[in-house]
């Protein structure tokens, strides 16, 4: 019998290497800038278009390679970073497995042109699929330019997997966030379709989160510092009013990487317990250094999960830190028994003496004794009662007087509602026509010929605003009122993105916007029984379903936006109707396309028979 295992061929390896290596354009991005930083670069720029399908080109101005180490560096296994396996344990570096370049350049078209400081011209390398097409020398500036071109071009299935521009640009936009706000002492700008999205100075790690998160960001946050023997804990954390319903700014650095953490996510929720409303989640930007033979970074092919050695210790530090954090700066509610003094005192009795109390004491006074006219007459005061025996004496004179007014509407006559019959005698007959009934302050209950009908009302309130605002985006017959004053609110740059896309839609659907520019947005316009305290969390809410469900090529964003406004508005769970609110509910929603199943596609509403009925009493 023939032999059946063999090597397999160098190319192929190299496409099952990039399955790992290479998701989508945005691990390309991470692989290159942090080959960038390890090259000891101050300025990394990013340059991206049509989210990386179609280039990603990065460029710092770091050492360099000579022309040996540059066709060196897409051989497999090939890295400068480790020499024996003792070194991976004692990693300072970002990439050190030495697949990065080489998968990369397997599915891809890569031009690679670097000089060392100190050389007078440089190399530029051509490599497409694996296969080096050109090598020459150029006149180039020091440091190293990588541009991979045409992703996936020799993998069309693996091509047809990437999501559309908006979902890839986002990711690309996540990882150059994770790399700068690691590295607040390097420059880095990006640039995507030919324009700027972010130019960001060498700065500190506050004024770094504020350059990419908006300036409004520098007030929400409260640093956090504790050095220990196991930890140097040091960063930020968000104030609890400005949590957010989403997790997108929780930020882990360990030794300058960016890290997914659980458990340390954990941590930071229990020293945030008691300060958060229920379904949000508090932001945070947290740097930690340990010693890196207490560290393995080694066991997830991206490299954003690790493993301590002590948990444990970690987990109870960080929420010390987050936690005295908290305090220190009035944030969570503390007991403080030393108080000034003069802080008890109103201002206008300060410089007053005080004056000893009157006390009047009626000597005499027997409450066994029966009340009589001789008794002498107490000494008035503003807290006298009259005599019980002189109460008639209130009402001297009334009698008269109502005698007299009652000769005046002598010939009044009470307005009263018709009366009108049933219109059904019967009292059963007259229940059954009695149509709602609310449970709980969550289901309507309505009775039907064959047993009865239990609605969710969240769920069939959202199903009636999805189809009406589905109707108005698309029609574009949305009615609009007018605010009277602006209404003006602060989000990131890449918040300010998505709405800018989303601006058309939303003007369809009833808003109107003064301005969309920087980090501020003006709406003096919204639909018709939207109220101006709801637009912030209508958009926010917007932005989030934007984030985690972005429209694809294959779905329609007038969809998510329906979607979306509907489950803002619609009536939530807890709140009371009235019986003319029920019905108009009920019938609302049995006028609508798919009464049946909400916009998420879960159920409205139930049946249940008088034989299910029976049963349950059997």
């Amino acid at each position: 019998m023939s032999d059946v295992i063999q090597l397999l061929p160098d190319h192929v390896a190299n496409q099952i290497a990039a399955g790992e290596v290479v998701q989508r354009p945005a691990s390309v991005v991470k692989e290159l800038m942090e080959n960038a930083i390890d090259a000891e670069a101050q300025t990394i720029k990013l340059i991206v278009k049509d989210a990386g399908k179609t280039l990603i080109q990065v460029i710092d101005d770091g050492n360099g390679m000579s022309p040996t180490d540059a066709r060196l560096s897409f051989e497999r296994h090939a890295t400068s970073k480790i020499r024996s396996a003792e070194d991976l344990f004692q990693l300072h570096t970002k990439g050190f497995r030495g697949e990065a370049l080489a998968s990369i350049a397997a599915i891809a078209h890569v031009e690679l042109k670097t000089k060392q400081i100190g050389d007078e011209v440089g190399t530029a390398l051509v490599i497409e699929g694996s296969e080096i097409s050109s090598q020459e020398v150029v006149v180039t500036p020091k440091g190293t330019s990588v541009s991979v071109k045409n992703l996936f071009f020799n993998i069309p299935a693996r091509r047809n997997f990437l999501k559309s521009n908006s979902v890839e640009l986002r990711h690309i936009i996540d990882e150059f966030h994770r790399v700068a706000m690691a590295h607040p002492g390097l420059s880095f700008s990006m640039y995507h379709n030919g324009s700027e999205s972010f130019n960001l100075p060498v700065s500190n790690y506050r004024q770094r989160i504020v350059n990419i998160f908006g300036s409004k960001t520098n007030e929400k946050l409260v640093p956090v510092t504790e050095e220990t023997e196991v930890v140097n804990i040091s960063g930020f954390v968000g104030k609890p009013e400005f949590a957010k319903k989403t997790r997108g700014e929780q930020y882990f650095f360990v030794n300058h990487r960016f890290i997914k953490s659980p458990y340390l996510n954990h941590a930071i929720g229990a020293a945030f317990e008691g300060l958060l409303k229920q379904g949000t989640h508090p932001s945070y930007f947290l740097y930690l250094e340990v010693d890196p033979q207490t560290i393995d970074i080694n066991i997830h092919p991206t490299k954003t999960e690790i493993k301590f050695d002590d948990e444990h210790t970690i987990y109870a530090l960080l929420r010390s830190a987050v936690k005295h954090s908290l305090g220190q700066f009035n944030i969570a509610p503390v007991l403080d028994f030393d108080q000034d003094e003069n802080l008890q005192t109103p201002y206008h009795l300060r410089n007053k003496p005080a004056s000893a109390p009157g006390i009047e004491v009626d000597r005499n006074f027997n409450p066994f004794r029966e009340e009589t006219a001789s008794r002498p007459k107490q000494q008035s005061s503003r807290f006298s009662k009259p005599a019980p025996q002189q109460w008639e004496s209130l009402y001297v004179g009334l009698e008269s007087k109502s005698s007299e007014s009652s000769d005046n509407f002598s010939e009044v006559h009470f307005e009263s509602d018709p009366e009108t019959t049933s219109m059904f005698d019967d009292t059963q007959e007259n229940l059954n026509n009695q149509s709602t009934y609310q449970l709980h302050n969550k289901y309507i209950v309505s009775p039907i010929k064959s047993g009865m009908l239990v609605i969710d009302q969240h769920r069939a309130h959202q199903r009636i605003l999805y189809e009406d605002y589905l109707k108005n985006i698309t029609i574009k017959e949305a009615v609009t009122q007018q605010l009277l004053f602006p209404l003006t609110m602060h989000f990131s740059k890449q918040e300010i993105a998505m709405i800018s896309q989303l601006k058309e839609d939303l003007e369809a659907a009833g808003f109107i916007f003064d301005e969309v520019k920087n980090e501020t947005v003006s709406v003096s316009g919204v639909p018709v029984g939207v109220s101006e305290s709801e637009v912030s969390i209508i958009l926010e809410a917007l932005l989030r379903d934007v984030e985690n469900d972005v429209p694809d090529t294959h779905f329609s964003a007038v969809d998510l936006l329906a979607k979306s406004i509907a489950k803002s508005l619609a009536i939530k769970t807890g709140q009371h109707l009235q019986k003319d609110e029920q019905e108009h509910l009920v019938n609302k929603l049995f006028a609508c396309k798919e009464p049946n199943v909400s916009p998420t596609n879960k159920p409205t509403f139930i049946t249940m028979s008088v034989d299910e009925l029976d049963k349950k009493f059997i």
